[in-house]
C-alpha cells in the first residue's frame, strides 16, 4: 500500500479543470462509500472567517475534561496532513489513513474531485467507523457549498467572526459573505454566534427565523468580557469567573466566549468551561517556540521567537492587539504571503506595533508573494523592511543586529507550517 503522501500527491492531479462550486461530486462519492456523513457521533458543525481552529481546539479541551472521546476535522494542516483528521483525540494513524485513502481513491475512480472533496470524504469515513461521543466539523471555505455541509442534522451549529476574506469566491460584501457561512444552519438546529458587525448577524438572524434555529449569540443570549487578570462568562444559567485563555490575544477572550457557549449548549458547566480556557492546544497562533534550530540562532542573542498563522486584515489586527498587551519589547517581523491575500490589509495595523519586517518567500508555494512585493507592501504601510532569502537567514541576521528583542514569523500558515516542519 502506498504511503498517505504518495496517494494525495495523485489526488491532486484529479482536479477538475473548472471549479464549479456544487456538492455534486461531494455527494456522489459518499452515496457510493455508503453515505458515512450519516454516521457520525454527533456533530458541531463550524464556520467563519477568523477563530474557526482556537475555538474548535477550546471545545475539544472542554469535552475531553469531561471524559469524552472526540473526533475532530480541521484545516489546512501546519506540519503533516494527519493533523487535519484527530480520531478520539489522537491524529489518525498513518496505516489507517493510507488504508482510507487507498479505498475512496479506488471508489473514485480517477473521476475530478477536489482534494478537499476526498480528503473530507476520508475524515467521515474514519469518524464514522470509529466510536465516539462528537464530531468537531470545521468548514474548509464558507459553509453553503463546502464539502462538510453534507451533514444533514448536527447537533449543533457555531458560527465564528466574520469579516472579508476568500472574496473570489464568496462575494465582495459582509452580508453576502454572512450569507455562505450562514448556509450550514439547519432547520431547528441552535447556532451559536459570536461576536458580529450588525449587518453580518443581520444576515444570520434571518435565516435562522426562517429555518426556526434558536440563536445563541454573543451580545444577546450570552456575554464575555475581561475582569481583572481572569475573564467572566455569563448566560441565562449564570455566570462563571474564569482565568483568561491560555491562548495569548484579546481575540482569544471571544473565541473562548463562542466555546463555552456551545458547551453550555450541549449541557456542561463550570469544569469544562474552566479546561476549555486553559487547556487548549493550537499551534501558529502567536505560539512561542521553545526549542529547534530556529530558536537556537535567536536564543544566542536573547532574543524570543514566536510564529502566528495569520493571514486576513482580522489576523493582523488580532496580531497587532496581542502584542499591544504584551510586555514591551522591539518587535521585528519575518514575512511571508501568498498572492492571493490583501496584503496591504493585514500589515497596516502590524505597522503600528512593530519595528521592521524581512520578507521572505515562502519556498515551494506555487503561490507565494514575492518577498520584494511584500517588502515594497511593507514600506507602504509605514514600515521599514528589507528582504532575505531564507527564514533562517532573516532569524540569524536580525537576531544579531537587534539582541534581546522579539522575532515574529507571520504572513501564512503555509508559511507556519514550513516553520515548525523545519524546526522539529
Amino acid at each position: 500500500m502506498d504511503h498517505s503522501d504518495t496517494i494525495l500527491a495523485r489526488v491532486m492531479g484529479l482536479h477538475p479543470k473548472i471549479i464549479d462550486l456544487s456538492l455534486d461530486r461531494m455527494l456522489r462519492l459518499l452515496d457510493e462509500l455508503g453515505n458515512p456523513q450519516g454516521q457520525l457521533p454527533p456533530v458541531i458543525h463550524i464556520a467563519g472567517t477568523n477563530g474557526k481552529g482556537s475555538t474548535q481546539a477550546m471545545i475539544r479541551a472542554g469535552l475531553e475534561a469531561a471524559g469524552k472521546r472526540v473526533h475532530a476535522y480541521t484545516s489546512p494542516h501546519l506540519a503533516r496532513f494527519h493533523e487535519r483528521i484527530r480520531l478520539g483525540s489522537t491524529l489518525i494513524p498513518e496505516d489507517a489513513l493510507s488504508a482510507i485513502l487507498t479505498e475512496i481513491e479506488g471508489v473514485n475512480a480517477g473521476r475530478p474531485i477536489t482534494f478537499f472533496e476526498l480528503t473530507t470524504a476520508a475524515a467521515f469515513l474514519a469518524f464514522a467507523r470509529s466510536p465516539a461521543d462528537y464530531t468537531l466539523l470545521e468548514v474548509g471555505l464558507g459553509g453553503r457549498l463546502d464539502a462538510t455541509n453534507v451533514v444533514s442534522a448536527p447537533a449543533l451549529t457555531i458560527i465564528t467572526p466574520i469579516s472579508i476574506d476568500h472574496t473570489q469566491y464568496l462575494g465582495e460584501t459582509l452580508p453576502e459573505i454572512a450569507g455562505e457561512k450562514a448556509g450550514i444552519l439547519k432547520r431547528r438546529v441552535p447556532v451559536i454566534v459570536s461576536r458580529q458587525p450588525e449587518e453580518a448577524l443581520t444576515v444570520i438572524e434571518d435565516r435562522a427565523a426562517r429555518l426556526g434555529a434558536p440563536v445563541i449569540a454573543c451580545g444577546q443570549q450570552w456575554q464575555v468580557a475581561t475582569e481583572g487578570e481572569g475573564m467572566i462568562f455569563q448566560d441565562e444559567n449564570g455566570l462563571i469567573d474564569l482565568p483568561r485563555p491560555n491562548l495569548p490575544g484579546p481575540h482569544q477572550i471571544d473565541n473562548a466566549g463562542t466555546a463555552i457557549a456551545a458547551l453550555r449548549a450541549m449541557g456542561f458547566g463550570a469544569p469544562e468551561a474552566l479546561a476549555a480556557v486553559t487547556r487548549a492546544e493550537w499551534p501558529a497562533r502567536m505560539q512561542r517556540l521553545k526549542h529547534g534550530p530556529l530558536v537556537d540562532l535567536a536564543h544566542a542573542h536573547g532574543c524570543e521567537l514566536w510564529l502566528d498563522g495569520g493571514h486576513n486584515p482580522a489576523g493582523g489586527q488580532a496580531i497587532a492587539a496581542t502584542l499591544a498587551g504584551m510586555a514591551r519589547k522591539p518587535t521585528h517581523l519575518i514575512c511571508g504571503m501568498l498572492n492571493t491575500k490583501d496584503v496591504a490589509g493585514y500589515l497596516r495595523p502590524l505597522a503600528q506595533v512593530a519595528q521592521s519586517l524581512t520578507a521572505v518567500s515562502i519556498p515551494g508555494e506555487a503561490n507565494t508573494l514575492p518577498a520584494e512585493e511584500t517588502r515594497k507592501s511593507a514600506e507602504a504601510v509605514g514600515l521599514s523592511a528589507t528582504e532575505a532569502a531564507t527564514t533562517t537567514e532573516a532569524v540569524a541576521r536580525l537576531a544579531a543586529a537587534h539582541p534581546g528583542a522579539r522575532l515574529l514569523i507571520c504572513g501564512s500558515l503555509y508559511l507556519a507550517g514550513q516553520v515548525l516542519r523545519e524546526n522539529g
